[in-house]
C-alpha cells in the first residue's frame, strides 16, 4: 500500500516457502531512476508490463510509470500539480491523485501527462483515486464534512457514493471491476469492507474478537488488508474471501506487525516486521506460508516493502520498495520469480493500503 496507499511502508532468517514455487529463487531489479531522490512501485499492469508510482524529482512527487527497467520511467506529473502519485495501473489506465492549489484531486490517466483527468466530484473538498480495473477508479472524496469511500467510471460526473447508512468515514482502495474492497467506520470502529457497485451492497468482514479492520485489496475472491486484536495494538496481515467469519491472521510467527497490501487471487504480498525494521513478505494463504522477500536484496537494504504481486504463467513478479543505506534514499524495486510448471494468468492486485499510513 500502490497503493500502495501508500502509502506501509530483526531476524534475518530466510523462512521457507510451503512449495517449490515459493522456494524457487527470486531475482531483484532496481527501478529507480538517474536524478530521482526517492522512489517508490506501488501497482503494475500485466498487459502493457508497466509498473506504477512515483519519483521525486528536483523536489517534487511526480507520478510514473516503468517498464522494468530505471531507464523506461514516464513522467505523468501535470503541469498544474506540486505533485503527484500513481496508486493503480491496468491496461491503458493509471489512477492516483495530484495535489493541484494546495488540494489533493482524484486522478486518472492514460498513459501521458496530458491524458491527465481530474475525477474530483462535486463539492469535494479534496479526493484522492487509489485502484483502478474494469473501468472502474476507487478511493475517496471529503463531501459534507466526511470522508466517503468512493467509485468512478472514467470522469467527475460518474462519482458515486459508496459510504454505507451510519458510516462517519469510508475509504476504498481495490477494485475488480465489478467489487470493491476498503473500509467504513461504523458504531465508532473501523470495519473491513466489500461492496458491489452501491452503498446499500455492502458487506461487514469485521471479524469477531479485533478492534479494528481493513481491507484494502480485491481481487478474485480474495480481499486483504490488515486487523488490530486490540486498542494501541500492532496491526496484523489478513486474508479475507467475502465473509467476516472467513478471516485468516497471516502474521508470521515473531512479526510484531504485519500488513497485507496486495493480492493476485492466490498469494499475497505486504510487510511483516521484526526487530522494528519491516520487510517484503509473500503468503500463500496463512501465516506458516511467508517467505521473506527481503532476504533476496542486497545487504545495504535496510528495510522493504512489497505492494503488488502479478503472474504471466511464466513469472511472478512483485513491486515495491526498499531503503537502501549507501544512498540514504527509498528505491523502487523489483522481484522476480520463475514459476517452475504451467499455471494461467493470475489476476491482477492493482490496489493499495496507502491510506493507513497517510502522508499527512
Amino acid at each position: 500500500m500502490s497503493k500502495r496507499a501508500c502509502a506501509s511502508v530483526m531476524s534475518f532468517v530466510v523462512v521457507a516457502g510451503i512449495a517449490s514455487q515459493s522456494n524457487a529463487q527470486w531475482t531483484v531489479t532496481n527501478l529507480h531512476p538517474a536524478g530521482a531522490a526517492q522512489s517508490e512501485a506501488w501497482a503494475w499492469s500485466s498487459s502493457t508490463d508497466q509498473y506504477g508510482g512515483f519519483a521525486r524529482i528536483a523536489g517534487v512527487n511526480r507520478a510514473s510509470l516503468w517498464a522494468r527497467t530505471a531507464a523506461t520511467r514516464i513522467d505523468l506529473h501535470p503541469l498544474a500539480a506540486s505533485e503527484s502519485y500513481i496508486y493503480g495501473t491496468t491496461g491503458s489506465i493509471q489512477s492516483g491523485w495530484v495535489t493541484v492549489d494546495g488540494i489533493e484531486r482524484a486522478s486518472m490517466w492514460s498513459g501521458t501527462a496530458a491524458s491527465w483527468v481530474d475525477l474530483t466530484p462535486t463539492g469535494a473538498s479534496q479526493s484522492r483515486a487509489f485502484g483502478t480495473s474494469g473501468g472502474q477508479q476507487v478511493g475517496w472524496s471529503h463531501i459534507g464534512g466526511i470522508g466517503r469511500a468512493s467509485l468512478w467510471t472514467g470522469t467527475a460526473s460518474s462519482w458515486v457514493d459508496l459510504s454505507p447508512t451510519g458510516a462517519t468515514e469510508s475509504w476504498a482502495s481495490g477494485t475488480t471491476g465489478t467489487q470493491q474492497a476498503g473500509y467504513a467506520v461504523v458504531g465508532g470502529v473501523a470495519r473491513a469492507s466489500l461492496w458491489s457497485g452501491s452503498a446499500d451492497s455492502w458487506v461487514d468482514m469485521h471479524p469477531v474478537g479485533v478492534v479494528q479492520s481493513i481491507a484494502g485489496c480485491v481481487v478474485g475472491n480474495q480481499q486483504v488488508g490488515y486487523v488490530q486484536l486490540r486498542l494501541g495494538g500492532d496491526a496484523r496481515a489478513s486474508l479475507w474471501s467475502g465473509t467476516a467469519s472467513s478471516w485468516v491472521n497471516l502474521n508470521p510467527a515473531g512479526s510484531t506487525y504485519s500488513i497485507a497490501n496486495a493480492t493476485d487471487g492466490h498469494q499475497q504480498v505486504g510487510i511483516a516486521t521484526f526487530a522494528g525494521l519491516p520487510r517484503a513478505s509473500l503468503w500463500s494463504g496463512s501465516a506458516e506460508s511467508w517467505v521473506d522477500l527481503h532476504a533476496f536484496l542486497p545487504s545495504d537494504f535496510a528495510y522493504s516493502e512489497a505492494r503488488a504481486i502479478v503472474s504471466d504463467g511464466a513469472f511472478r513478479y512483485v513491486s515495491g520498495s526498499g531503503f537502501n543505506t549507501i544512498t540514504n534514499r527509498q528505491e523502487a524495486l523489483l522481484w522476480v520469480q520463475p514459476i517452475p510448471s504451467p499455471s494461467g494468468i493470475a489476476l491482477l492486485g492493482i490496489c493499495t493500503l496507502s491510506f493507513a499510513r497517510r502522508r499527512r
